[in-house]
């Protein structure tokens, strides 16, 4: 995938995946900054596999929203990506794609208590 791609995209990491499919590795903008870019290496002649990230903090189809959230903003990740019980790469979980969540379960509690205000709740008339 070129540069530009990526950019177009809008895609922030990528997972590095083995002859098994299993995740080896993750490639992330922050690794082109600093193990790249800082370095001054030459990506032209630099393997993927001496800038990625390994070993990878892996969520499950177990993980729940709020336990990737905490080990996303614990641990400093934006992407975390996302295996089956084999360990086989089903996607890739962003930090944008958690916090839209909360901020819809939020909007959806909010109206709820709202709605229930409404409807003259405890302590009304």
């Amino acid at each position: 995938m070129s540069g530009s791609t990526w950019l177009d995209r809008h895609v922030g990491a990528v997972a590095i995946i083995d002859s098994q499919n299993r995740v080896a590795g993750i490639f992330t903008e922050r690794d082109v900054l600093r193990k790249m870019a800082l370095s001054g290496a030459d990506p032209e002649k630099t393997p993927v596999r001496d800038v990625m990230t390994t070993p990878v903090e892996l969520a499950t189809l177990a993980t729940g929203p709020g336990e990737a959230l905490a080990i996303m903003l614990e641990r400093h990740f934006r992407h975390l990506p996302v295996v089956d019980h084999d360990g086989k790469l089903l996607g890739m979980l962003s930090i944008r794609n958690v916090l839209q969540w909360r901020v819809d379960d939020l909007t959806q509690e909010l109206d709820s208590l709202e709605q229930y205000v409404a409807n003259d709740g405890p302590g009304g008339d």
